[in-house]
């Protein structure tokens, strides 16, 4: 029994249902379904999109790294850190904003192949959500079995913004490394979860999540120890300390990716919240939901009430979907990070376009469908899952194609 088991912070029986073939080839033809029919929906997602409109002079390519965040991770990898740009409001906006770990990939990959820096981004997300997929089948498998691990991968790509998982963003890496640690978590490979929650932090900001996942899981563990054996006191939690070294190491691996970054931000600025500023000046930020609540008035109250009224119910169905993630008991780090993302994505000020992409990641609120979709019959998974494809195939094309950034 896993640490967290003992803790309580997995449900009862998980981990338990799913086979976990030892041998490399026997994982690789487990995953394969999933990561076959992910890949065919990202296709299907990319090939819309350029028949979207034939006469779109965008292309897709241009499209996927071209435009966008994407320039500021290509200047980046090319050029290093130092660019900035000033807006039409008279905001400086930094490159100083965006995390390092997608621009040294794209490096890297230039470095030793012939793609432009852009270029190799595409490539870095191409396999990174690929990794993703694997990911969210193994957790999926594990909690409930191979054939919601598949559905969990297939949904992830079918989510209405999933094409951004074919951009050179960085969703796809993020969310490959957030996915991975949790699965260490929920297997008791806490150095590994921690190793991995550090570079998910060098990715975004979001980083957060995944080390405060981490944080939460292992003084789960520590309570459920201290209480089982009876330890109080100093001595006691001494005593679990030193029983539990590699648990700590995790814990403290966790959130040095983003700490580091964002202190080397405050020293290049030579302001300790050097990296807060930067966002400011990028309209960014945490108000707590405020900007957000005032766009959604302003469409009730304005010329436009039928979208407030679309906002209102989407954030409703959003609730209630991390609603049954509590009622089905899904891990603790499932739903520490699940929670923490949804709480990023609407309490976060800024441009509102972008809060589906930041959503994007947050995949454990699609394991109740996955769950359903398991259980059903073959002729219900496929309608669903047509439907879903086609609804993110069609929002996809409309989404990039317009004029303002995803």
């Amino acid at each position: 029994m896993t640490d967290l088991a003992r803790a309580g912070a997995l449900p009862e029986g998980a981990g338990r249902g799913g086979r976990h073939p030892r041998s490399p080839g026997a994982r690789l033809r487990a995953v394969a379904p999933a990561l076959l029919a992910f890949a065919a929906v990202r296709l299907v997602c990319a090939a819309v999109l350029a028949l979207w409109d034939p006469a779109e002079d965008k292309g897709v390519v241009r499209l996927f790294s071209g435009r966008w965040d994407s320039v500021w991770y290509a200047s980046i990898a090319e050029h290093g850190y130092g660019r900035t740009v000033v807006a039409e409001d008279g905001g400086v906006h930094s490159d100083l904003a965006f995390f390092p770990l997608l621009p040294w990939l794209e490096r890297l990959v230039a470095a030793v192949s012939p793609l432009s820096a852009g270029e190799a981004g595409l490539l870095v997300s191409a396999v990174a959500s690929l990794a993703a997929a694997w990911a969210l089948y193994a957790i999926g498998e594990r909690l409930h079995g191979p054939r919601a691990g598949v559905l969990l991968a297939v949904l992830w790509a079918a989510v209405p913004v999933g094409i951004v998982q074919s951009m050179a963003y960085t969703e796809a890496l993020f969310t490959a490394l957030a996915a991975w640690s949790l699965y260490a978590l929920l297997t008791d490979r806490w150095l590994t979860a921690g190793a991995l929650s550090a570079a998910a932090g060098l990715c975004r900001p979001a980083g957060l999540a995944v080390a405060a996942a981490v944080a939460a899981s292992a003084l789960a563990a520590l309570l459920a120890a201290r209480d089982g054996g009876g330890a109080g006191g100093a001595g006691g939690v001494a005593r679990l300390w030193r029983e539990h070294r590699r648990m700590m190491g995790g814990v403290l691996l966790a959130p040095l990716g983003w700490a580091g970054y964002v202190l080397w931000v405050g020293a290049r600025t030579g302001e300790p919240l050097g990296y807060l500023r930067v966002q400011e000046e990028w309209g960014n930020g945490f108000d707590g939901g405020w900007g957000f609540a005032v766009f959604i008035g302003e469409r009730l109250t304005g010329g436009n009430p039928v979208a407030g009224l679309a906002l209102c119910a989407g954030v409703a169905a959003l609730l209630w979907v991390c609603v049954l993630c509590v009622r089905m008991r899904l891990p603790l780090p499932l739903l520490v990070y699940g929670g923490l993302m949804v709480v990023l994505a609407l309490c976060a000020a800024g441009y509102f376009g972008s809060k589906p992409r930041l959503l994007l990641p947050a995949f454990p609120l699609l394991l109740p469908a996955a769950v359903a979709l398991a259980r059903a019959r073959a002729g219900v998974v496929a309608g669903v899952v047509g439907v879903a494809v086609a609804g993110a195939a069609v929002y996809g094309a409309v989404w990039l194609t317009g004029s303002g950034p995803p």
